[in-house]
């Protein structure tokens, strides 16, 4: 990856972390199920709470968090609330494999092209897998928003 890339990422990464989208919890703003998760991350301190709401045909309609912690963990919640509004859940857990998968991948990206273009700004923390002590950081929000979709009912335990 070029230096302007990985300046440019940094850049995604510090935006959501100064100016996260979707922090702060509250009820429910439409009719559905609501699941909410608190998790934390032990080995640095990092803590996420979020709140997901999801409809009757399985989409998710709201997200909501509140945390603290690093700017990686912070803004990747921020990053994960802007990818996953409005998407089906199937979407939902394509795109949680998909951040998963790029996690793993030790700063290499995806193979699957079309599925990095899918996490859009989530593709900037693909530096991060480089540094297994920060990989934590960056699912702590992802393992949070899998554990409160199971908690609406909308889907099974997978």
């Amino acid at each position: 990856m070029s230096s302007s890339m990985e300046q440019l990422y940094q850049q995604v990464i510090l935006d959501h972390a100064k100016h996260p989208h979707g922090r702060g919890l509250g009820a429910a703003e439409v009719p559905g199920r609501t699941g909410e998760s608190h998790q934390v991350n032990p080995t640095c301190g990092d803590e996420v709470t979020l709140q997901v709401d999801v409809d009757d045909a399985g989409v998710v309609r709201g997200l909501r968090w509140e945390g603290q912690g690093c700017s990686i963990s912070q803004a990747s919640v921020s990053v994960l609330h802007d990818l996953v509004i409005d998407q089906p859940l199937p979407t939902v857990d394509g795109l949680g494999a998909s951040f998963r998968e790029l996690m793993q991948s030790k700063g290499q990206g995806l193979s699957d092209e079309d599925a990095e273009e899918a996490l859009g700004d989530a593709a900037a923390f693909t530096g991060v897998g480089k540094y297994s002590a920060r990989v934590k950081c960056a699912l702590l929000g992802w393992v949070a928003l899998n554990d409160a979709l199971i908690k609406t009912g909308s889907r099974e335990d997978a």
